[in-house]
């Protein structure tokens, strides 16, 4: 039975995973404020090896977890139907979110954005209003990502390492999408390194606000849910987001490259933390 003690330290390692993974939208953040130039070719290398990593754990970790805690409790063919259920729930949830959010991209590549500060006010205008809509929609993005990193580290510390180790390389194009046009609209750094740093919070807030409505009712049946929708919802990023923009600041075999390669990395890792 884990005492008091040791649960207190697991959402403390859970909560600083947590943490961990949001505030990687600042390492984003300073790269679109700190380089005049940025590769388009990194980027997109990025995006596909975090999209090829968050695929593998979800498919070959996440949701085979979620199952057995579910067909545990309810049998194999009842826990089999209700993990489905809630994964594709999680893909339901996302897709409802982008839909009741302004459409946002990536930030354009800094190259583009070079000449930015000679445009005109009303472009200027336009680019901040990209940035807040994007800070926005990530910060809300975030919110899941933050109670599924949580709960999957206080289930399963190494999981959740890897987990948060995912959300954290996705969200650095994250935090240059919020970054590069604040700064290049209102040329003030401060400003557009604090606005994409307060979107990363949204994933600890994720966690604390989901663990405080949860944690009374978190019972194996309760994780497993919360852990097939999560997976649902890793691979609604992967596809709507992160493969898309690869592409776009990429070419096609770099994307399937970097996301083989993450998928490999990803399977290393599990195989070694076995």
């Amino acid at each position: 039975m884990v005492s008091l003690a040791g649960l207190n330290q697991h959402v403390a390692f859970a909560l600083l995973l947590t943490l961990a993974a949001g505030l990687s939208t600042g390492i984003g953040s300073l790269l679109g404020l700190l380089n005049r130039r940025f590769s388009p070719r990194v980027l997109a290398l990025s995006l596909s090896v975090s999209a090829g990593v968050m695929m593998q754990v979800s498919f070959v970790e996440i949701f085979p977890k979620a199952r057995a805690a579910l067909s545990l409790g309810l049998g194999n063919r009842a826990g089999y139907a209700w993990t489905v259920a809630a994964f594709f729930g999680g893909i339901a949830v996302m897709a409802a979110i982008d839909q009741l959010l302004p459409s946002h991209a990536l930030a354009p590549s800094l190259e583009e954005s070079q000449d930015q500060r000679a445009r005109s006010l009303n472009e200027s205008r336009t680019l901040l209003r990209m940035g807040l809509f994007s800070a926005l929609a990530i910060g809300i993005h975030n919110f899941p990502e933050g109670l599924a990193t949580f709960v999957a580290a206080l289930n399963n510390p190494k999981l959740g390492i890897s987990i948060a180790l995912a959300i954290a390389i996705h969200n650095i194009p994250e935090g240059l999408a919020i970054s590069a046009p604040v700064y290049y609209a209102t040329g003030n750094r401060s400003q557009a390194f604090w606005l994409s740093f307060a979107s990363g919070l949204a994933e600890p807030l994720g966690a604390l606000v989901g663990y405080g409505l949860l944690h009374s009712i978190m019972t194996p049946l309760v994780q497993g849910l919360i852990f097939a929708s999560v997976g649902g919802v890793m691979v609604y990023i992967c596809l709507d987001e992160l493969l898309p923009a690869a592409q776009r600041y990429g070419s096609h075999h770099l994307m399937i490259a970097g996301v083989i390669g993450g998928m490999l990395v990803m399977s290393l890792s599990l195989v070694l933390l076995a």
